[in-house]
């Protein structure tokens, strides 16, 4: 159990130093649950949540679902509670939705806000109204000043290796740098889909991992099984980067990219500008058609429940610690 006076009481009595990254179009009520249950902070993109015009606001609904699912659980297992769940804003002047969805998150008194493509003030302060903390993702030390200064809790590093909107930066230059002058709460991301990794992560000098691909390729993913599968039978080699899809750089499976009749290996470049969250995300047809992943992928090995890959992590992350010891000792 991750234990630390340093951190937020949202990030201590974790089963392991570990959230679960908020999945494009992946993420959903059934798998934040279980990621939840399973002893990690499990999250979703606000911008998953989607209706048409004139139906309930499905933000709602899904706060509704997790909260009350969470409570029921916890109620049960008193000694084993879940852990809590996260929201991931875009701040980016396209959302349209996003003063919506903050106040409806600050309504539902969601503990942990994500925050991505920009720090605002306003959205920091949402979060604090109702006891929640927020952490940003940033992608090199200049951004993750900012960050603070506008009132961010804690920061999430996205190294060279994430999946989505990928850093291109070593991790062992960014955590190095931000620890330099930050000592709050400090996540890494990139490959980290196994409990060497996470261990890793937390040498560097991060207070715990962000685990995206590995919860693609789980029974509880909003994701197609042509998706998961191509992830099975994938490694980092297939990972290809490239800013054509949402304007900004990403990684992605280069199986994805072919099938859909385009060559991975010669993809031209977008400008930042051409991002557009208006319609709840950007580019969405080709996001759908286009499978985003990190470099981690080579530790997928089967399409299984979300709480064996925690389970699995945890086994990896105490062998892990087992035989640095020995060898150190």
């Amino acid at each position: 159990m991750l234990k630390s006076k340093t951190l937020p009481k949202a990030l201590q009595g974790l089963r392991l130093p570990a959230v679960a990254a908020p999945l494009f179009i992946v993420s959903g009520p059934d798998l934040v649950i279980a990621q939840c249950k399973a002893g990690i902070v499990g999250s979703f993109p606000a911008l998953n949540a989607r209706e048409k015009d004139g139906e309930p606001i499905m933000l709602e609904i899904w706060l509704k679902q997790i909260t009350e699912e969470l409570d029921r659980y916890n109620q049960a297992n008193p000694d084993t509670p879940a852990a809590p769940f996260a929201v991931n804003q875009i701040v980016h002047r396209s959302n349209g939705r996003l003063e919506r969805d903050l106040e409806i998150c600050a309504r539902w008194k969601v503990p942990i806000w994500i925050t991505s493509l920009g720090a605002r003030v306003e959205v920091n302060e949402a979060a604090h109204s109702c006891g929640g903390i927020t952490l940003h993702d940033i992608i090199n030390n200049t951004f993750a000043k900012k960050a603070i200064q506008k009132g961010a809790d804690g920061l999430i590093a996205v190294a060279a290796g994430a999946g989505g909107h990928a850093g291109q930066q070593s991790p062992f230059a960014l955590i190095r740098e931000i620890r330099e002058w930050f000592d709050g709460p400090l996540l890494l991301s990139g490959s980290i889909s196994t409990g060497e990794a996470l261990l890793a992560a937390r040498t560097l000098g991060a207070d715990l991992g962000y685990v995206g691909s590995a919860f693609i390729a789980t029974e509880e993913a909003n994701a197609q099984v042509e998706y998961k599968q191509m992830l099975v039978e994938s490694g980092a080699e297939d990972i290809v980067t490239s800013s054509l899809f949402t304007g900004v750089s990403g990684n992605y499976l280069a199986p994805s990219i072919s099938r859909a009749g385009l060559d991975p290996a010669n993809l031209p470049s977008a400008d930042p500008s051409s991002m557009n969250f208006s319609s709840g995300s950007s580019k969405a047809k080709a996001w759908k058609e286009i499978w985003g992943a990190g470099q981690g992928i080579g530790a997928i090995k089967s399409i299984v429940p979300a709480g064996k890959v925690v389970d699995q992590i945890e086994q990896e992350y105490r062998d892990a610690k087992q035989r640095i010891c020995s060898d150190l000792a």
